[in-house]
Formats: C-alpha cells, structure tokens, sequence
C-alpha cells in the first residue's frame, strides 16, 4: 500500500465524515485500496487540522498527550465502520443490502464514550440554551470529534443526496454529497475523476479511427 502526501489529497465530500472515508484510494468493496493517506499519527493529525477537526493550536498540545497509534487505530475503526454502514444505505436499492449491524453498533459505541468525555455547557452566544461539547480531551479530541462527526453525518444528511464515483466508469469509489441543484453530480470531482474518464474514452476513439479497416 502506497503512502501519500496529505496536502495532495483531494477533500471532495461535502462532509468531514465523507472526506475521513476517501482517505484511502481508490475505495473499492473488499479489496485493499492502493494509496492509503493515514499511515501514521502524524498523518493523521496533519489531515485532522487540514479539515479543521482540530485547531492547529490544539494539534501541538495533542501530540503531547495522545497516545497516537491508539487514536489512529480507533480512527481507522470509526472510518470503515462508517463506509459499512453508507455502503449498505448506497445497497439498499439495486443491490443486496450488506450487513451493517456491528458496523453500526461500533459507532454507537465510539460516541457513547466521546460523549461520556464531554459535557454538557451554556455558551451565551449558542441560539440553544445549552450544547454538548464533545472532544475537548486533548488526548481523545481527535477520535472523539470524529466519532460525532460520523453521526452527525448518518443523522442529519439525506440519503438521497449520498453519492458514489461510478467504479464501473472508471471512477475512485469515493462518496460524496450531491449538492447540485438538479442531483446530476456524477463524479468526486469533474476535474479528477471525470477528466480522466472523458481522456480515455477519448484515446480509446481516437485509437478506433486510426485502426486500418479489415
């Protein structure tokens, strides 16, 4: 498996949640991905401040305090625990659904205990009357935010909106939510993915034309 430079990774899901699943390229169904973007703790602190899941000011404190191999191997745990479950949601129609359940159940896991690291407070500028902090731990706020992440985004976004880089088009597999106003995004990103599939084909008529009749 190939390690890579994060600055280079694209950050195309229209939620944190998504962009923690595309950290491996590409994402194919039961096979291992090619590149892999979080390699070591350090790689996975660099992305969590690329995407803001921490402050940078908070990154230096947690490399102080966090054991790093456990916080990636519980943020590995909560990525593909959560490509189960929006893979089978994806399966659901089209498909055979795919088992979910302890998938599932270890994410309900991972946020009960951020949440049972965090608190409840009365911001005065909060629209609510209270609001529940969550990864304010420096040595769990990494996998701890992310946890919340990965609910917020299995509770709160549609499923209707939930996308998948065509594979059999020769897309990456990544997920990511269609935004546009008429839900015909079909690629993680047109200048990636798309670009690339429209060259090929390209080559391959071009080919086509230049081959001698029979």
């Amino acid at each position: 498996m190939e390690a890579t430079d994060n600055s280079a990774l694209r950050i195309v899901g229209g939620h944190t949640g998504l962009d923690l699943v595309n950290t491996v390229e590409p994402r194919v169904p039961g096979a291992e991905p090619e590149k892999e973007h979080l390699n070591t703790p350090e790689e996975l602190l660099e992305w969590a401040v690329r995407t803001r899941v921490v402050e940078p000011v908070e990154a230096r404190e947690i490399r102080l305090v966090w054991q790093g191999e456990a916080a990636l191997a519980a943020v590995l745990a909560i990525r593909e625990a959560l490509y189960a479950v929006l893979l089978a949601r994806l399966n659901e129609e089209g498909g055979p659904i795919l088992p979910y359940q302890p998938a599932l159940e270890q994410l309900g896991t991972r946020y009960a205990a951020a949440v049972a690291r965090g608190g409840l407070t009365l911001p005065p500028d909060s629209p609510t009357i209270g609001r529940l902090r969550l990864g304010d731990v420096a040595a769990f706020a990494v996998q701890d935010r992310l946890a919340a992440i990965a609910v917020d985004l299995l509770t709160r976004e549609n499923i209707e909106d939930l996308r998948q880089c065509p594979l059999d088009e020769g897309g990456c597999g990544w997920l990511f939510l269609d935004r546009s106003r008429n839900h015909s995004r079909r690629w993680c990103a047109m200048a990636d993915c798309g670009t690339r599939v429209k060259a090929r084909r390209l080559t391959v008529k071009r080919r086509g034309r230049q081959l001698p009749p029979k």
